[in-house]
């Protein structure tokens, strides 16, 4: 880590704190996350979320992961660095953003999310600090909750900030897919639009509460399964016609509206895919660019492509002798693409269907303690 300069602390988290640093060797300034806990072996870094899903995902509107590096037992991930994330331009600002810059953000989320879900992952914590911004470009950031569509249940019902959490994951559902990705871009469009949070629920009840005042109960027609999931938990929702969405966002085109309302649709299976949601007439006039084609493995070793994060070991392992370099060598032949001696990762499987997911520890709409809560954060709310 001496070959960095640490500038300034730029965020503090429950799991790390991110620094802005120099590169002291090029004078790149890059974002250095250091993890809280400490991690005796690299195979354990390895196995975080977070590195499993940076490693695979290689997009230009995907935060860029380019280290990872273990030093004296701490975990740092070297990242490319990001002027700010979208909360901090939302928070001071009092008119709110035009549909232009909102379409054109929204825009690089939905190609960076069609990526993402075409490979067999989902966010589960899309909110505006997870979204980082320089300039006109906009990048998914913080995929520490992040999961494969193939992975092995049970998940943990506590995912994403509660606005933006999907009435499925609120009623402790026992599966969910990529569609609470798209619940969340729904309320981030509209709080972008409108520079106010769509459901901003003090609790899990009370988040429902918020979603059923703005887009009305749910019935049989509707949303059966979540009547379904209500009664498995001794939960009665409230009998409330609700507003049209377009009445809340009065200053929003129709075409913004239509694509918020199929976003916060309460039944997951209704709302749009990513893919699809970047033909919708809102984007009219954007151009999508493909995500690069995953070359197929051939029978010959390859370098890793540029852009796949380098693999530094601990300079606290003990020297002790060809033993313990063998057994690190073993380690590093392990590590796929990301160190420079590895071979190109095969074609992903293809995308699983729903999974079953088990319950946490929970009381009814409460929290897991499987993932402590977000911190509190301050939003506008409409009075």
């Amino acid at each position: 880590m001496n070959r960095f300069k640490m500038i300034k602390e730029v965020g503090d988290g429950t799991f790390g704190s991110v620094w802005r640093a120099i590169n002291k060797q090029n004078g790149e300034v890059v974002a250095v996350k250091k993890m809280k806990r400490k991690y005796y072996s690299f195979e354990e870094c390895m196995s975080l979320r977070e590195v499993k899903s940076l490693r695979r995902m290689n997009h230009p509107n995907i935060v860029k992961l380019k280290e990872v590096i273990r030093e004296n037992d701490i975990l740092y991930f070297i990242m490319e660095y990001m002027e700010c994330n979208l909360y901090q331009l939302m928070k001071d600002r009092v008119k709110p953003f035009s549909e232009a810059e909102v379409r054109n953000w929204c825009f690089q989320i939905f190609q960076a999310l069609a990526y993402m879900h075409q490979r067999g992952y989902f966010h589960r914590d899309l909110k505006p600090e997870n979204l980082l911004v320089s300039k006109d470009v906009i990048k998914l950031a913080d995929f520490g909750l992040a999961r494969e569509v193939s992975s092995v249940p049970p998940y943990t019902e506590y995912v994403s900030t509660r606005w933006y959490r999907a009435p499925e994951v609120l009623l402790q559902s026992s599966v969910y897919d990529s569609a609470v990705d798209m619940w969340a871009m729904g309320a981030i469009m509209a709080e972008l639009l409108t520079l106010h949070p769509l459901f901003p629920g003090t609790s899990e009840a009370d988040e429902i509460l918020k979603i059923c005042n703005v887009i009305g109960s749910p019935d049989e027609q509707s949303w059966p399964q979540g009547l379904s999931l209500a009664e498995t938990i001794k939960y009665q929702f409230p009998q409330i016609r609700g507003n049209q969405l377009a009445e809340v966002m009065a200053s929003v085109s129709s075409e913004a509206v239509d694509l918020i309302s199929s976003l916060c649709s309460w039944d997951p299976c209704k709302r749009p895919k990513a893919a699809e949601v970047l033909k919708h007439t809102f984007f009219k006039g954007c151009t999508f660019v493909p995500p690069p084609v995953r070359p197929k493995a051939s029978g010959l070793p390859k370098t890793p492509p540029c852009g796949h994060p380098v693999l530094r070991h601990s300079r606290s392992l003990p020297e002790t002798g060809r033993a313990t370099v063998h057994k690190v060598s073993n380690i590093t032949d392990r590590l796929d693409n990301l160190s420079v001696t590895s071979r190109t990762r095969t074609t992903p499987k293809p995308p699983a269907p729903l999974l079953k997911a088990g319950l946490g520890k929970s009381d009814l709409l409460g929290k897991s303690d499987e993932i402590p809560p977000a911190k509190r954060l301050t939003r506008k709310l409409v009075s």
